[in-house]
């Protein structure tokens, strides 16, 4: 492994190449990487990194709007099969089909969202400016968020604002369910937990937040993945139970070395976001494989989405 990482390390330098890694990569990806971070800072970072060649560790929508903001640098993934089970469930047609019988409506969408989504709404979010993105829409008018149910009920609730949402989710986060959120809520009593508002379990978290006096013991956030390692930074806790994909638990063990952190379910692996290793990182890099590109006109349109989200909270 020593020799690869050097070569690595290597090749990105000739290559004038920057690696962006998502927060649920390998540890071994995110301890190679320029910067690790959630879809938002990714995006942000990608435009304002001095590299000719951005390497994506990530899924492919993630390498998809990289090349969407970046349209003079080259844009790579190391698998192109790094798809994701959110995104699969949205296609564009379906946004204009909504459309169609709501003429004076917004859409958002999320940015786990192919470019051809993205080139058919009004705004993207992330988990992390969701919240600000839909306060931010003109009022009185019909709002579809989508397309997870989970974030959009969440959204629903936290805002006030009636929303019609799409019945997607993706399979990690919906198997974090209530049931699993309260067994280990008994196995740590002094915890506190972290919950991504992807999470099946996020109406109950919500539930202790608000009502169960968690709020005041801190023991129940609602954060993002970039939230999460500011709020462990910030937090008096010595223990953490992490709701999200395990990837995470990388970071936050490494930025926090004298606290605990463990995962609501050991089982939360998103086999896509594993699917980038060292070995197709190195060739990604070598070869300059596996280029991601946009059509012009589907990047021009998804580009106002996605600049939206970037200037949003």
């Amino acid at each position: 492994m020593t020799d690869l990482v050097t070569e690595i390390r290597a090749l990105k330098v000739a290559r004038r190449a920057a690696i962006i890694a998502h927060n649920y990569q390998r540890p071994e990806i995110q301890d190679l990487a320029d910067v690790v971070a959630d879809s938002l800072t990714m995006a942000r970072r990608a435009i304002a990194i001095d590299a000719s060649v951005i390497v994506i560790c990530g899924v492919h929508f993630m390498a998809e709007t990289a090349a969407i903001a970046n349209p003079d640098k080259r844009v790579l993934i190391p698998d192109p099969g790094a798809g994701c089970s959110l995104a699969a469930t949205i296609q564009a047609a379906d946004v204009r089909a909504w459309r169609a019988a709501h003429p004076d409506g917004v859409v958002v969408a999320y940015v786990n969202t192919s470019a051809a989504v993205k080139a058919e709404v009004d705004y993207c979010c992330t988990s992390g400016n969701a919240v600000a993105v839909i306060n931010a829409l003109p009022p009185d008018v019909p709002v579809l968020f989508l397309p997870d149910f989970f974030l959009g009920s969440y959204l629903r609730r936290v805002t006030g604002r009636p929303l019609d949402v799409w019945m997607g989710e993706c399979h990690v986060h919906a198997a974090l369910t209530p049931d699993v959120l309260e067994a280990k809520r008994r196995e740590h009593p002094d915890a506190e937990f972290l919950v991504h508002p992807e999470c099946g379990c996020v109406t109950s978290a919500m539930y202790y937040a608000e009502v169960d006096g968690d709020v005041a013991a801190g023991r129940t956030r609602i954060v993002s993945t970039e939230q999460m390692m500011r709020r462990a930074r910030a937090s008096s806790a010595r223990e953490f139970v992490v709701a999200t994909e395990t990837g995470v638990l990388h970071r936050l063990r490494r930025e926090n070395p004298e606290k605990q952190f463990s995962a609501l379910a050991e089982s939360a692996e998103c086999r896509y976001m594993k699917m980038i290793t060292l070995e197709n990182l190195r060739d990604a890099l070598r070869d300059l494989k596996y280029e991601v590109t946009v059509p012009p006109e589907t990047a021009a349109r998804a580009r106002r989405a996605i600049e939206r989200m970037l200037a949003i909270g």
